[in-house]
């Protein structure tokens, strides 16, 4: 991720490198593209914000930050496509059951680590989709025993990272006045 100074950010976005969508595709490229499209989205709401300042909680008295979210969005790739669907037996990222929110409480750790822990979990999940037969496929959902589809997961996803990337937005908008696609 580059650091591009904030009056610099709309040249930022004249150089959107995120693949155009699919206008004619079968449902399972069109959702893995629109899922990917979303994931870089993300990257780029981060792109250009000073490391020291991702961890910012800059929408009180929300705990939320750029570098929260990275880490949430990191531990929910990881939970839905490895942990329910492929049924890896893994360690939660940033969650316990006594603090199920370390996602965001605790940013002691490296920003640079968190996004590249983060882009491991989207590249293992595009092979677990890729590898998966169709998206009738099922997985169990740890938390209630019941199957769920890949299907099901990847529409989660979506509406998983467009939330996300309207708070993104914001959070960048009030660390430093940039707003964008």
């Amino acid at each position: 991720m580059t650091d591009i100074p904030a009056e610099n950010f709309s040249q930022k976005w004249a150089d959107d490198s995120r693949q155009p969508l699919p206008r004619t595709s079968g449902e399972r490229e069109t959702l893995t593209a629109l899922l990917d499209w979303h994931r870089e989205t993300f990257a780029l709401k981060c792109a250009g914000v000073p490391a020291r300042r991702l961890s910012e909680r800059s929408v009180p008295p929300s705990g939320l930050s750029l570098h929260g979210l990275v880490r949430h969005l990191a531990g929910t790739e990881r939970w839905w496509f490895r942990m329910q669907f492929a049924g890896e037996d893994l360690p939660h990222l940033y969650y316990s059951d006594d603090n199920p929110d370390q996602d965001f409480e605790e940013l002691d750790g490296d920003v640079t680590e968190a996004f590249a822990v983060w882009r491991a979990e989207c590249e293992r999940a595009r092979e677990v989709v890729a590898a998966a037969p169709s998206l009738d496929a099922t997985g169990i959902q740890r938390s209630t025993g019941e199957p769920v589809s890949l299907r099901r997961i990847l529409l989660h996803m979506l509406a998983e990272y467009a939330r996300h990337n309207g708070h993104a937005d914001l959070l960048r908008e009030r660390l430093d006045g940039a707003t964008g696609h």
